[in-house]
């Protein structure tokens, strides 16, 4: 696999990354500069990463997988955090 394609993979999940941290609520939309909570959204973007890392399982170098799995996490635990505001707050 070449370097240029090891980065725009990098990038791809890079850019769905960013798209969640604002579906999060997390980081201002750039558009806007305001802060939109769409945590459903944030749930589909979340699932769409681990539906790519499934579906490149074994086709992905070290580098790769660790940044999808790294950013996977990170993405899950601050989406069960943001629920576990909204339930609060609903309560």
């Amino acid at each position: 696999m070449t370097e240029e394609k090891i980065n725009l993979f990098i990038a791809l999940i890079t850019s769905l990354a960013s798209t969640c941290w604002m579906q999060l609520g997390k980081v201002p939309n750039p558009m806007t500069n305001k802060i939109e909570k769409e945590l459903e959204s944030a749930k589909f973007t979340i699932e769409l990463l681990r539906m790519l890392k499934n579906k490149t399982q074994g086709n992905l170098t070290t580098e790769e997988e660790q940044v999808l799995i790294s950013v996977i996490t990170d993405l899950e635990l601050n989406y069960a955090e943001e629920v576990k505001k909204e339930n609060q707050s609903a309560n």
